[in-house]
């Protein structure tokens, strides 16, 4: 019985880490690797539900090693994907946010990168722009009072920092593009910072959008406010 319950806990592992390498590699698609995911869950409670038994009519025959493998399998197994789906239910089903919701910034640099991507690289529209409002209000341009090739210089230093992968620069005046792919599943999202000179000050606006996915469970939002934070930390050296 220890054997069999330490090879399902070990199966719901595998099944739930390796979809996103094996997609990430482009070794199988999104929709297996995703099916593989759920069904990952499924015998990882398979695996938690072999425990009890065993606790409850076995407990002679169980050891602490394989208790305690079993259980880190599991948690793992079923903890990842419920947290990935909570997470899908307290945000928006948007995978586009920007600052400036009037006119937004376009991508240029990214465009033969994007080509075929499912979600094209226009801006959705007013639906989206409705839904970022009421989830994320506090996604706003930045206002600085300094120089525009002073900013844009601590842009770049804050793409840098963040392991963005520059994509161009100045293909647009006062333009920066760049992608972040995700550890896990390998998805890649694309950023553009764009620099509007206003009297006296400088405005940056901020967008970034997923290339798959109708939700990005949040990572765009949090992407936007990660480079903010930098921005202002690194003019305010």
């Amino acid at each position: 019985m220890n054997a069999l319950v330490v090879v399902v806990a070990f199966v719901a592992l595998l099944m739930v880490l390796l979809p996103g390498p094996l997609y990430k590699f482009e070794l199988v698609e999104l929709g297996p690797a995703f099916t593989c995911l759920r069904w990952g869950v499924c015998v990882g409670i398979a695996a938690f539900v072999l425990l009890i038994v065993q606790s409850i009519f076995m407990r002679k025959t169980m050891r602490a090693g394989a208790v305690i493998g079993t259980l880190i399998s599991v948690l793992v197994s079923v903890g990842i994907p419920l947290h990935l789906m909570q997470t899908a239910r307290s945000v928006p089903p948007i995978h586009d946010i920007t600052t400036d919701l009037t006119t937004p910034p376009s991508f240029a640099g990214v465009l033969q990168a994007r080509s075929g991507a499912p979600n094209p690289p226009g801006y959705p529209g007013e639906e989206t722009a409705r839904q970022q409002v009421e989830a994320y209000p506090d996604i706003k341009p930045q206002l600085f009072n300094t120089d525009s090739a002073t900013v844009f210089a601590a842009a770049q230093d804050v793409i840098d920092d963040l392991n963005w992968q520059p994509v161009t620069q100045n293909t647009r005046p006062n333009t920066l593009e760049a992608t972040h792919t995700s550890f896990w599943f390998g998805f890649k999202d694309d950023i553009i910072v764009r620099l509007t000179q206003q009297g006296t000050q400088t405005k940056v606006d901020v967008r970034s959008k997923s290339r798959v996915g109708r939700s990005d469970l949040g990572a765009n939002a949090q992407r936007i406010k990660a480079f903010q934070k930098a921005l202002q930390e690194q003019l305010d050296l």
